[in-house]
């Protein structure tokens, strides 16, 4: 009776034992671990078990969630002809050039530019610019000479040496699309009046050699001051001479 009892005491003990969850970390199923948002890994509780386990971007090593390092570094790496971009294996963007754009060519499956080869101004350097899909030197631009225009002892009829000069200035002062005065001058002989009148017709006379080579009548403007804004006082041929003249004010 005794060993009958006995027996039953150890099914029932057994029993009991059966019907208790284990402790964590052990466990013997998923649900035990649930609660820690983990999953049982042979009779313990672990973060993951597998990739699915992790969320978007990990991977599961050795039972630990860890961000999944670049799927590739080079073109090698990647199969199926595609090519690594970002780190990761992709689609080629070309197979030729008719893919791609402007001066742009199809290189290892990328659209790219070859050196020296621009579409816009952008792709070339800071002394550099975009021509016919080239990159080429920026083209200096001759400083203009505003030196101011000698005139002979009465004379309103441009000389030589002032024709010359001109003839340079005049481009470069449509390039600039600068509004330019033209004030004519004259030494302190004559009158006043004819000294007006001469620096007026000295600047008229500049004016129509300029609107003849192209610069437009708009841009210039014309005033005489006659003896009034003398460059050099004194009685002298010298300063005669360097007082009658056009200037450009800008």
């Amino acid at each position: 009776m005794r060993r009958i009892s006995m027996v039953a005491g150890l099914a029932l003990a057994v029993t009991v034992l059966a019907g208790c969850p284990p402790t964590y970390p052990k466990c013997n199923s998923d649900e035990t671990c649930q609660e820690k948002g983990e999953v049982c890994v042979n009779g313990s509780c672990q973060e993951c078990a597998s990739d699915a386990n992790c969320k978007e971007g990990f991977a599961c090593q050795e039972n630990k969630c860890v961000p999944k390092g670049p799927e590739c570094s080079r073109d090698e790496q990647c199969t199926g002809g595609k090519i690594c971009e970002a780190g990761k294996c992709a689609e080629p963007q070309c197979t030729s050039k008719a893919q791609c754009q402007g001066a742009q060519e199809c290189q290892k499956g990328r659209c790219a530019l070859p050196p020296g080869a621009c579409n816009s101004n952008t792709d070339c350097g800071g002394d550099q610019e975009c021509k016919e899909n080239k990159c080429v030197a920026v083209a200096t631009k001759a400083e203009c000479n505003y030196e101011p225009l000698r005139f002979g002892f009465n004379e309103s009829t441009l000389p030589t040496d002032a024709q010359s000069q001109l003839s340079e200035l005049a481009q470069c002062i449509k390039d600039s699309g600068a509004r330019i005065e033209l004030g004519g001058h004259a030494d302190e002989r004559g009158t006043e009046e004819y000294n007006l009148q001469l620096s007026q017709k000295r600047a008229a006379s500049v004016k129509k050699y300029l609107v003849d080579l192209g610069v437009p009548a708009s841009q210039l403007k014309t005033v005489g001051y006659g003896e009034n804004k003398p460059v050099e006082q004194g009685a002298t041929e010298e300063a005669w001479a360097a007082n009658r003249r056009v200037e450009f004010v800008r």
